[in-house]
C-alpha cells in the first residue's frame, strides 16, 4: 500500500464511525480497524480534536458537527440543494430517485431518496460507486462528457434526445432511467435516475424526470 498508513487508518475510522447508526466504542473500533485500543484511542482523540467525531455519555463514537460543514463543502452543497427536488419526483412518482455524479471512470450516488407512503421500494446506499459504462446513470453522464473512442451506442442516443432507460445492467430485472443535469464547468457531470422493476413506471415517469433535471440545471448554475 502507497501512502500514509496512519492517515488511511484514521480515514477508516471515520468511515466506520461515520456508518454506525447507533455509535462504536473504542474496542469495536479497535476490532473493525484492525489496530490496538492505544492506537485507536489516538485516531479517535485526533478525529475528536477536529469536530468530527464525538464521544457520548455512553461512551460511545458518534459523527461530529464538523462532518456536516465537510459535506456542504462539497461541490457547493449541491446535494442539500438537489434534496427537494428529488424529494418531490420520488413522491410524485412513487419510485426510487437518485442523484450520481461522474468520479474518474465511475458513477457515484450523492443522494438517493426513496418515496414515503409506499411499502416497497428500490433502494441502494449513497456513496454507491458503480462503472460508467454500465445502467442508465452511467451512460447519461458520459452523454453529458465529449464523445470518446469506442462508447457505446447508447451514449450517442442519450446524447440525441436527452434522456436514457437500461434494464438490468446494474441489477437483473430492474429499469433505470437517467436525464443529465447540465452544470457549467468545473462541476462534474451530473444526472437524475429513475429506477423501478417496472418498465410502464418508468416510461410514465420520463417527462416529470426531464423537468427535474431542468429544474436542478437552473438551480445548480
Amino acid at each position: 500500500m502507497t501512502g500514509s498508513q496512519t492517515l488511511a487508518r484514521g480515514l477508516t475510522a471515520l468511515q466506520l464511525v461515520a456508518a454506525s447508526p447507533s455509535g462504536l466504542t473504542m474496542q469495536e473500533l479497535a476490532d473493525r480497524v484492525g489496530v490496538h485500543r492505544t492506537i485507536a484511542y489516538r485516531l479517535l482523540s485526533t478525529l475528536i480534536q477536529f469536530r468530527l467525531v464525538t464521544k457520548g455519555a455512553d461512551g460511545r463514537y458518534r459523527p461530529a458537527a464538523g462532518l456536516a460543514v465537510l459535506g456542504a463543502a462539497f461541490d457547493h452543497n449541491v446535494r442539500q440543494l438537489s434534496l427537494p427536488t428529488l424529494r418531490a419526483l420520488a413522491d410524485d412518482l412513487g419510485t426510487t430517485v437518485s442523484l450520481l455524479i461522474a468520479e474518474g471512470d465511475e458513477q457515484v450516488a450523492l443522494a438517493v431518496i426513496v418515496p414515503t407512503q409506499v411499502p416497497y421500494q428500490l433502494a441502494f446506499h449513497e456513496g454507491s460507486r458503480y462503472p460508467l459504462s454500465r445502467g442508465a446513470a452511467g451512460l447519461a453522464l458520459l452523454a453529458s462528457m465529449p464523445p470518446r473512442p469506442g462508447e457505446r451506442d447508447l451514449v450517442t442516443q442519450a446524447r440525441e434526445r436527452g434522456w436514457i432507460m437500461t434494464c438490468g445492467e446494474i441489477e437483473p430485472n430492474t429499469y433505470g432511467l437517467a436525464v443529465a443535469v447540465r452544470r457549467p464547468a468545473p462541476s462534474p457531470p451530473t444526472c437524475i435516475n429513475l429506477i423501478s422493476h417496472r418498465e410502464d413506471v418508468v416510461l410514465r415517469g420520463k417527462d416529470a424526470v426531464i423537468k427535474a433535471a431542468e429544474q436542478l440545471t437552473v438551480l445548480l448554475s
